[in-house]
């Protein structure tokens, strides 16, 4: 059998091309892992989860994690791949966010783990191609407002805002 790309080098991004492709996932998951794919691997993970402890605690009624969120969604010298990720996730209520952002941030944590072992073997590996364009955001930003109304999807009871 002739030698290939994949047998010589091992790619980072091959449990992030799975979880986007299996059935069993949530459609968000699929999306989220997707979106990860081909971002540098600490870059990748430490964005998950300071994104996850601004939601996490905005919904525990952080005012300052308000804030915080706010300068994420809203930061103009930062690349796309928070907002993406948030967006990804956005209106399908609060308790799943969490759920999917954990998932994968645990996915992440264990890519990172991976390509440490792998350095450390000194093993060679696929090149992780940068899947945005820009090193900038490429459009609208997000308004920079920590007082934003939390609407229904951050709340159990739907009738609830903050």
């Amino acid at each position: 059998m002739k030698k290939t790309v994949f047998h010589d080098r091992f790619d980072l991004d091959i449990t992030l091309r799975d979880a986007a492709l299996d059935a069993e996932n949530r459609p968000t998951r699929r999306m989220i892992a997707n979106a990860a794919i081909g971002m540098d691997v600490e870059d990748a993970y430490y964005s998950v989860r300071e994104l996850r402890e601004a939601i996490a605690w905005t919904h525990e009624g952080d005012i300052a994690a308000k804030r915080k969120l706010a300068e994420i969604l809203a930061n103009d010298g930062a690349d796309d791949y928070q907002r993406c990720i948030y967006f990804c996730l956005a209106g399908r209520g609060v308790v799943d966010m969490l759920d999917d952002l954990e998932w994968l941030e645990d996915l992440l944590e264990r890519r990172g783990r991976v390509a440490g072992e792998v350095r450390r073997m000194k093993a060679r590996r696929m090149p992780l191609t940068n899947p945005y364009v820009a090193d900038a955001p490429d459009g609208p930003l997000v308004k920079l407002d920590g007082d934003f109304e939390q609407g229904p999807s951050w709340w159990a009871d739907p009738s609830l805002t903050v």
